[in-house]
Formats: C-alpha cells, structure tokens, sequence
C-alpha cells in the first residue's frame, strides 16, 4: 500500500484563516481581508506585528479550535482505503502546540490511529511516497513526490505540483468513483 503523509497547518486545518480573523479583529491594521488572503503576512505585516502573531500562536489553545478546511474529513476518510495515511505536522516552532493539535487531529480525524501522527521539525525524515504539504520547504528536501497546497504564501512558486482543494487531492488520488 502507497504512503501518503499529509500536513496540519493550512492542508488539513485552515490556520491562515485564523490567522486573518485575529489580525483583523485584535490588530491595528489597514490591510483588508482579501490583501492577508492574498500574500504571506511576513509581507503585509510590521515585524512587531508578526512577533505578536507568533507570541498569540505560542499560546496554549491556539490551535485547538481552528476549523477543517473544505471536504478534508471526507477526502481523507476515502483516500485511508486506499493508501496508509500519516499526518506530520512541524510543532516544534511552537511547542505549546502539540497538546492541541494532537487533541484537533483525534477529533476530526478519529480514522487516523495516534501512531500515524508525527510531531517534527524538519520533514526530511518522513518516509512516504507523497507528501501535502503547503510549504516549499518541506517539499524540497522530501524523497518522495511532493504536492504543493496552495496558500497565500506559497502562491507565486512553479516548482511542485499543486493542488487548491481537497477536491482537487480527491481528483489527483482517488479512482473514478
């Protein structure tokens, strides 16, 4: 059976939506909603901004309530009969993280057993055929194919295949049904 090792934070769960709401509703800003949705933050906000943001996203119970992303729960649940599904999420920039993403990820995603699940920093050592991921990063220095999730920060790279939705994953991986 193929291994495919999907990522938390804006593959599975929409982090950057928080995100936006918390800048939108707790900072002093002038950027519009569709502006944050629309480039990385590290590019739209003040470095003293992007510090409280990290500081708000080190805080225990941030990651406990952010939502799933469109059909994720019903293309992942599919795509389980069909490949071994690991989830590894890089936490370690956030080490208060682990509690709640752990506890995020048995609430939507109980087909996934807790050995399937990964907390890492580099995902270098992931050994899968495909990994989801939205950032470059993590794709270069994987050995497998990599698949691009489209996120404002991740907008303008060619270099990986991409996919924009949990329909298009379902497209890319799942037989005709």
């Amino acid at each position: 059976m193929l291994r495919l090792t999907l990522d938390m934070d804006d593959v599975l769960a929409d982090t950057h939506e928080k995100l936006v709401e918390i800048i939108l509703n707790d900072f002093a800003t002038i950027r519009t909603e569709k502006e944050l949705k629309s480039k990385p933050l590290r590019e739209l906000l003040h470095p003293k901004q992007l510090a409280k943001l990290h500081k708000i996203m080190d805080t225990p119970g941030f990651f406990a309530d952010i939502k799933v992303k469109e059909d994720a729960v019903e293309t992942v649940a599919r795509l389980s009969k069909f490949y071994e599904i690991f989830i590894a999420t890089a936490c370690m920039e956030f080490p208060t993280s682990f509690h709640d993403k752990f506890e995020w990820l048995h609430r939507h995603f109980p087909f996934i057993p807790w050995t399937n699940i990964i907390f890492c920093g580099y995902k270098s050592i992931i050994q899968s055929d495909y990994l989801i991921d939205d950032h470059v990063r993590n794709l270069t220095s994987f050995k497998g194919k990599g698949i691009l999730f489209t996120a404002p920060h991740n907008l303008k790279d060619t270099s990986f295949q991409r996919v924009s939705s949990w329909k298009d994953v379902s497209e890319l991986f799942l037989p005709i049904s």
